[in-house]
């Protein structure tokens, strides 16, 4: 299917739109021509990509808690979508180990209470829960985990999206089994790109400290991760919504792509200019994977999906933007250019 121009004038209903992955979702749909409807939290940072782009005046924005059911319920049924993404969680592994119980509720009671929207609306007929590389049992594998292995995340953000993961093929299997709505479950790597400004991840810290001249303070430079560009997986999710996809898939970079967090870091400095780092690694720190990696052979085999920048390309357009003076034109141009 040809899903680039599948999505004119089609309503798409996203969860975790002010996130940073969910910001560029809107903006790659805004540009092929879809009608946006998004649910979440306000945006939990300052500065924060969904302002940025302007993105509540191109879309219908619900702030609100995805716990809330009712809301959730009504907000679906008055938009009548008949694609749903679900993206909506506590992202961060760190966080995970200061607040498990707010993961937890957040991360798979709001499973449940959007699946259970999508059980009361008749318009759907794509859902995609996006979960994690991390769902996995990691075993630290020097071989990429496929969508058949084990899943059992070791740390409350992982572990809570492996949960998101079984109450998925939970509801699928009891309730929409004999309905028209295809299920899937994607599990992406760690992304990059422009516009990202969290707490605890590597890029926007390199950022920071490459802003105010400061050496970046690296916690895990020998740790493996698939690092990919966010147009990767966010164009893939579209796709496999697009040609109603069922099923879990994994959405990573070539293994050569999959670097450690030094040589990310290298790769950053290198592009960005005259910054230093240093390793800070803390043994006491609370326990994150070493080696990471995903077989994405299922998704290329059956929809000829591969990547298209490499992780120096990703790189080097994550550093474009931030340095860019018109970030919003810098975004639509690396869209426009990943698309062709």
């Amino acid at each position: 299917m040809d899903w680039v121009n599948f999505y004119a004038g089609k309503r798409v209903f996203i969860t975790g739109h002010t996130g940073f992955k969910g910001s560029w979702m809107c903006k790659v749909l805004n540009l092929l021509g879809a009608e946006v409807a998004g649910y979440a939290l306000e945006p939990p940072i300052e500065p924060n990509l969904f302002s940025i782009l302007g993105l509540e005046k191109s879309i219908y924005s619900t702030i609100a808690d995805i716990r809330n059911l009712d809301k959730l319920c009504k907000t679906i049924n008055d938009f009548n979508p008949v694609i749903v993404i679900h993206m909506a969680a506590q992202p961060l592994v760190r966080e995970s180990y200061k607040n498990p119980v707010g993961t937890y509720s957040t991360n798979v009671m709001g499973t449940v209470n959007i699946l259970e929207a999508v059980r009361q609306c008749d318009s759907v007929s794509s859902f995609i829960n996006v979960t994690t590389d991390k769902v996995y049992k990691n075993n630290e594998w020097e071989w990429g985990y496929r969508e058949t292995d084990g899943l059992d995340g070791y740390d409350p953000y992982s572990n809570s999206k492996s949960c998101s993961e079984l109450v998925t093929g939970t509801y699928n299997r009891s309730f929409f089994k004999n309905k028209n709505i295809s299920i899937a479950t994607v599990r992406a790597g760690n992304v990059i790109g422009g516009g990202d400004f969290a707490e605890d991840r590597i890029i926007p810290d390199c950022v920071r400290s490459a802003q105010k001249q400061q050496p970046i303070l690296v916690r895990n430079p020998k740790s493996i991760r698939p690092y990919q560009h966010v147009l990767e997986p966010v164009c893939a999710y579209l796709m496999l919504a697009a040609n109603n996809a069922a099923g879990a898939y994994n959405i990573g970079p070539d293994y050569s792509d999959c670097v450690t967090t030094g040589n990310l870091v290298k790769l950053f400095t290198q592009y960005w200019g005259d910054i230093e780092w240093k390793d800070v690694s803390d043994a006491n720190a609370p326990h994150e994977a070493g080696f990471l990696r995903l077989d994405s052979s299922k998704i290329m085999q059956q929809y000829s999906w591969k990547p298209k920048w490499n992780i120096g390309q990703a790189v080097e357009k994550t550093v474009e933007w931030y340095k860019s003076d018109s970030p919003i034109l810098c975004m639509e141009n690396q869209i426009k250019e990943y698309l062709q």
